[in-house]
C-alpha cells in the first residue's frame, strides 16, 4: 500500500476528453515491482490530501474490501460558507444521481442510496469576503460520490469554492476548500492501524488561519 497527498486540480484517472491525471506518474513508484500501483479509490479532481494506491493485486483486494464495508477512517477538513450553529453533528441523507443534458450532479432523495456524514467545527471566523465561514472536520461512514459536498450544502453551509453545489463559479471565486486530511487503515487483525495525515494545501491556509487554525505542517 502507498498513500500520497493529492494535489487539489487534478484528477486521480484520465477522462473521456484526455488531459494530464495522477495515474499518468504511478510508474515512478513501482519502487522495485514490476508493475505501477493502482487506485485503491477516488478522490475529487479539486479535492486534495490523502490518496491510497495499491502496489499489486492482492493488497487492491483487501483494500477494497476494506473500504467497502467502511473498515478505513477518514477524516476530511473543510471550510463551509457560513457555518452550522452547533459545534457537532451527524448528517443522515440518503443520496442519488440527477442526469440532465447539461451534466450530472448528486442530490438528496429520500429514496436514494443511505449516506452519513459526522462533522465537528475546528474553528470559526469571517473570510476573505467578509462573511462568516467556519472550519469543519468530516468523518464520511459511507462513500457516496460528492458525499461531504452535497451534505454540506443541505445543511445550508456549502463548502466555499464548490462550483456545482457552492458559490464557487466564474472568474475570481476561490478553489474548493475540502482536503482529504487523514486516513486509518487496519491492514492486519490484532495490529494498530497504519496512519497518515496531509498537510492542508497553500489555498486553504488563509481561510484555516482565518477561523483560528494553524494548519499544522503534517
Amino acid at each position: 500500500m502507498l498513500i500520497v497527498d493529492k494535489p487539489a486540480g487534478w484528477p486521480v484517472h484520465r477522462g473521456p476528453k484526455g488531459g494530464p491525471s495522477l495515474e499518468d506518474h504511478f510508474e515512478q513508484l513501482c519502487f522495485g515491482l514490476p508493475r505501477a500501483p493502482a487506485l485503491a479509490h477516488r478522490l475529487d479532481k479539486d479535492t486534495s490530501g490523502c490518496l491510497v494506491l495499491g502496489r499489486h493485486r492482492k493488497a487492491l483486494e483487501l483494500l477494497g474490501k476494506l473500504f467497502k464495508r467502511g473498515a478505513i477512517q477518514k477524516t476530511y477538513w473543510a471550510v463551509v460558507e457560513g457555518g452550522p450553529a452547533e459545534d457537532s453533528g451527524e448528517i443522515d441523507l440518503a443520496l442519488s444521481r440527477l442526469d440532465a443534458q447539461r451534466g450530472w450532479w448528486m442530490q438528496t432523495d429520500p429514496l436514494g442510496l443511505p449516506a452519513r456524514t459526522s462533522w465537528r467545527v475546528l474553528g470559526r471566523g469571517i473570510g476573505a469576503s467578509g462573511a462568516p465561514q467556519a472550519w469543519l472536520e468530516l468523518r464520511p461512514h459511507t462513500g457516496r460520490t460528492h458525499q461531504l459536498r452535497v451534505h454540506t450544502q443541505a445543511m445550508g453551509w456549502p463548502i466555499l469554492g464548490d462550483p456545482i453545489y457552492g458559490s464557487g463559479r466564474g472568474a475570481g471565486a476561490p478553489p474548493l476548500h475540502l482536503h482529504a486530511r487523514a486516513l486509518s487503515v487496519p491492514l492486519k487483525d490484532g495490529k494498530p492501524p497504519t496512519e497518515a495525515a496531509a498537510p492542508a494545501p497553500a489555498h486553504m491556509r488563509d481561510a484555516l488561519a482565518a477561523c483560528g487554525g494553524s494548519a499544522p505542517a503534517a
